[in-house]
């Protein structure tokens, strides 16, 4: 991985005309609602813009091109601002272009995943490096989102392309794609000789437009019977029932059910535990209990295991 800089150096805050400015080609964020843009175009509109654009002097073509402040650029030419204030800063290169975007970006939490996945792509082919972890230090993402980002990736273009539908309707959400990512890499479900990746993605595209998936949550779901049809040695009759499932669209997830009584009563009792401690713990002054050195290590190493089963199930793990 280059160990050039990641950011480009300041240069200095000045104005330029609105229609000398031009998008980011590289800008992780491609989709820009409507609705979430109307109250800063009425704010611009009113006072202008506050917060000066960040941008750059491209040399080749003497442009100047966005690094941060899209979405005030836009409004500012709805509301027919002649010029706009900008921070300009020295033409970066490629890698650290998106690098700088990333950084800016990474605490804003609306823009779409798919965006982000793709600029994530063409920062791993610039450095030649697919290490999540040192893709998460240089970009300043977590390494789950990283994690995340490379799932949508591993989709054919086309269903990449819906993610990127900039009608808000009809986009499907990336967690669509990455809740369904582990039943797609299910070792149990590749062994089906009807199941295809492609035709098993429409069946369920299918089932989540006609709202026969209540959450995409539900893909945790149908993992979960995969694994207990192993342990059951029910793997044809899971293989039958998924089938079904697929070709069907009125079939619920209700469908697979192949649950044990044993694991539902396990679920059910480490549930009520597990709540109960929460109450205990949640309940505790910390003062009051700081001695207690053995409690303390018994709550750490059980925070360690959820975390690490949490981690098999592919869960995100919030700091």
């Amino acid at each position: 991985m280059s160990d050039e800089a990641p950011v480009a150096r300041a240069i200095g805050v000045k104005n330029v005309k609105t229609a000398e400015l031009h998008q980011n080609p590289h800008n992780p964020r491609l989709l820009f609602d409507r609705v979430n843009m109307d109250p800063l175009e009425d704010s611009i509109g009113r006072v202008g813009i506050l917060v000066p654009l960040t941008v750059y002097k491209e040399k080749k073509t003497g442009r100047y091109i966005i690094l941060d402040g899209q979405r005030r650029w836009m409004c500012a030419q709805a509301v027919n601002l002649p010029t706009v204030p900008v921070n300009e800063v020295e033409e970066p290169t490629l890698v650290q272009n998106i690098v700088t975007m990333f950084q800016i970006h990474k605490l804003r939490l609306d823009w779409e995943l798919m965006p982000t996945a793709l600029k994530l792509e063409l920062l791993m082919h610039e450095v030649n490096d697919k290490s999540v972890s040192r893709l998460a230090a240089l970009t300043g993402l977590d390494q789950a989102m990283v994690v995340r980002c490379k799932k949508l990736l591993s989709f054919p273009k086309k269903y990449q392309d819906m993610m990127l539908d900039a009608n808000p309707d009809k986009r499907i959400k990336a967690d669509f794609f990455i809740e369904l990512y582990p039943v797609l890499h299910d070792r149990q479900i590749k062994q089906y000789d009807w199941f295809k990746p492609s035709s098993f993605t429409e069946a369920m595209l299918e089932k989540h437009k006609v709202k026969k998936l209540k959450a995409v949550t539900e893909f945790r779901y149908v993992k979960q019977q995969l694994n207990n049809s192993v342990k059951a040695r029910k793997t044809v009759v899971m293989g039958r029932r998924l089938k079904e499932f697929a070709e069907d669209t009125s079939l619920t997830i209700a469908h697979l059910e192949l649950v044990t009584i044993k694991t539902a009563t396990t679920a059910l009792k480490i549930s009520k535990a597990a709540k109960e401690l929460y109450d205990a713990v949640e309940d505790i002054d910390t003062d009051e209990y700081y001695g207690e050195t053995d409690m303390w290590g018994t709550l750490e190493k059980l925070s360690t295991l959820i975390r690490a089963r949490l981690k098999q199930l592919g869960r995100r793990i919030d700091k």
